[in-house]
C-alpha cells in the first residue's frame, strides 16, 4: 500500500536541513573575510561577503537564524545587539557604496568639530553614481570626489579643510560660515593656511571673498565670528589702526588673552559674544577690567549687538579714544550714513 504523500527522498531532506546545519556546524571563516569585519566594525555588504570566500546560501542562514542582521539593503552586521556609533556609519558608508566618504556635520562630529553626533548622516560620492534614497542618510555628490577623502582615517570621511568648506557652503548665514571656520581654528583643526589652499583649489564656494579675507595672515588669532565682524565691519570699513589679535597678558599668575590690544596706545577692546551675562563672569570681566588699569591700560568692551548692529557707532568711539591717545589718524566714514562724522 502506498502511502499517501510520498516521502522526500534523502538528497531533498539534506538540502532542506542545510541550513540549521551550517549554522550550527564549527566554520572556519576565511582570512580576508576576518580583516574585512574586522577594519569595517562588524558590518559587510552582501557582495564583499561573497567574493570573501562565504556562500549566499551560507549568508542567508547566518540572516535567518538571527547570526547577522540585515541593516540596509544588501549591508549586514556580523553581530547581534544594536549597532554602535561607528558600526552605523560603517553602515551608511556601504549603503552608499564604492566611494562613498562621511562629510559634512558627520565627518565634523569624527574629527571633533562637532560635540555630539548630528540627527542624519552625511555621506558624498563619486558624481558619476546614484544612490537609493535611504531613512537618515543624505547623501551628496561631487566631482572628483576621491581628492577631498583623508587618505587613512577609518571610517572614510573628508579631509578636515573640505568638512569646514562644505559646510560653509551650506551655511545659510555668513556668520554660521565664519563661525566654522573659527571654530576649526580654536580647536586647532586646522591652519589659516591650509584652509586658505583649500578655499582657492574651489571653483565655486559660497561666501568666498569673506573667507578669503578671514584667512589671511594678518587675521591669524581670529578665533571668533564677533572677532571677524569686529575686523571687517569696524577696523577695516572705518580705517583704523590693526589692533593685535589675542595678546597675551598674565594676572595673578594665570595667562590671559586680551581681544584686541592697540599696544602703542595703551587701549584694549574686549568683545562679548555671549547673550547672558552671569554674575560670576561679570565680575571675572571687571577684574580683568581693573588689572588691565593698573598697568596703564583702559578697557572698552561690546557685545555682539554693537558690532552687529551698530558698528559706526563703535568705530566712533574707538577712533576717539585712540585719537585722545596720541592716534594721529582719524576714523572714516564707511557710507554715505555712516555715524563716524558726527562723533569726530
Amino acid at each position: 500500500m502506498q502511502p499517501c504523500c510520498p516521502q522526500p527522498s534523502a538528497k531533498r531532506l539534506l538540502w532542506h536541513w542545510q541550513p540549521a546545519i551550517l549554522n550550527c556546524m564549527p566554520y572556519e571563516l576565511p582570512a580576508a573575510f576576518q580583516e574585512l569585519t574586522d577594519r569595517q566594525r562588524g558590518l559587510i555588504t552582501r557582495r564583499q561577503a561573497v567574493r570573501a570566500g562565504l556562500t549566499a546560501d551560507l549568508i542567508d542562514s547566518w540572516l535567518e537564524h538571527g547570526r547577522w542582521q540585515r541593516v540596509h539593503t544588501g549591508v549586514y552586521a556580523t553581530f547581534t545587539g544594536v549597532p554602535d556609533r561607528q558600526a552605523t556609519l560603517w553602515a551608511a558608508i556601504l549603503r552608499a557604496g564604492p566611494g562613498a566618504a562621511l562629510t559634512c556635520e558627520t565627518a565634523a562630529e569624527l574629527d571633533g568639530l562637532l560635540d555630539k553626533p548630528a540627527a542624519v548622516i552625511h555621506v558624498t560620492v563619486p558624481a558619476a553614481r546614484r544612490v537609493t534614497k535611504t531613512h537618515g542618510m543624505i547623501v551628496h555628490s561631487r566631482l572628483l570626489a576621491q581628492e577631498a577623502v583623508h587618505p587613512a582615517r577609518l571610517p572614510p570621511r573628508t579631509r578636515i579643510e573640505e568638512t569646514v568648506l562644505d559646510l560653509c557652503d551650506s551655511s545659510a548665514s555668513l556668520d554660521r560660515a565664519v563661525g566654522w571656520i573659527t571654530s576649526a581654528l580654536g580647536r586647532r583643526l586646522t591652519t589659516q593656511r591650509v584652509l586658505l589652499e583649500t578655499a582657492y583649489g574651489r571653483s565655486r564656494l559660497r561666501w568666498r571673498d569673506d573667507i578669503q579675507s578671514m584667512l589671511q595672515p594678518d587675521l591669524a588669532g581670529v578665533h571668533s565670528v564677533l572677532e571677524y565682524l569686529y575686523v571687517r565691519d569696524v577696523e577695516r570699513a572705518h580705517r583704523l589702526p590693526a589692533g593685535k589679535r589675542q595678546a597675551p597678558s598674565s594676572r595673578d599668575g594665570h595667562r590671559e588673552y586680551r581681544d584686541v590690544l592697540y599696544d602703542e596706545f595703551a587701549l584694549t577692546v574686549e568683545l562679548d559674544g555671549r547673550l547672558a551675562h552671569p554674575d560670576e563672569r561679570r565680575w571675572s570681566d571687571i577684574r580683568r577690567d581693573n588689572a588691565a588699569a593698573t598697568v596703564g591700560l583702559s578697557t572698552l568692551r561690546y557685545g555682539y549687538r554693537d558690532i552687529r548692529l551698530t558698528p559706526c557707532l563703535v568705530a566712533a568711539q574707538i577712533g576717539q579714544a585712540l585719537i585722545v591717545r596720541g592716534w594721529k589718524g582719524a576714523p572714516r566714514r564707511c557710507s554715505p550714513g555712516c555715524q563716524v562724522v558726527s562723533m569726530a
